[in-house]
């Protein structure tokens, strides 16, 4: 399952990570970004922190670590990650997920 043409319509972000890789769509307010990825082949996350974040699972699998613990997440399970929280993890091809950030500006829209 693709993300609905109309989300796939929404903006693309400048993230540090090749498309070929990773696609995301965003849309943003002045209270917070929800982005909309979708991964073309197996990522790693390195482990980094910044501020709270909320996601799930559409569709795949990513085996994420959340400060000391770790746990497999699938299609309609939810994380969150708090403020300042060091997290990272493993995400397989075929993955989209659906992330809110806390920081509007966490990503720039490109172009």
């Amino acid at each position: 399952m693709l993300f609905p043409e109309f989300v796939q319509n929404f903006p693309d972000l400048d993230v540090p990570f090749s498309t070929d890789v990773v696609t995301c769509k965003a849309i943003r307010s002045d209270a917070g970004l929800v982005v909309f990825f979708t991964f073309h082949e197996d990522f790693t996350l390195p482990m980094h922190a910044h501020k709270g974040q909320w996601g799930t699972i559409i569709k795949g699998e990513a085996t994420l670590t959340i400060g000391e613990d770790t746990k497999t997440y699938r299609p309609g399970d939810t994380y969150n990650i708090p403020s300042g929280v060091s997290h990272g993890g493993e995400i397989k091809a075929g993955t989209e997920a659906i992330d809110v950030f806390e920081e509007p500006d966490r990503y720039p829209i490109r172009g």
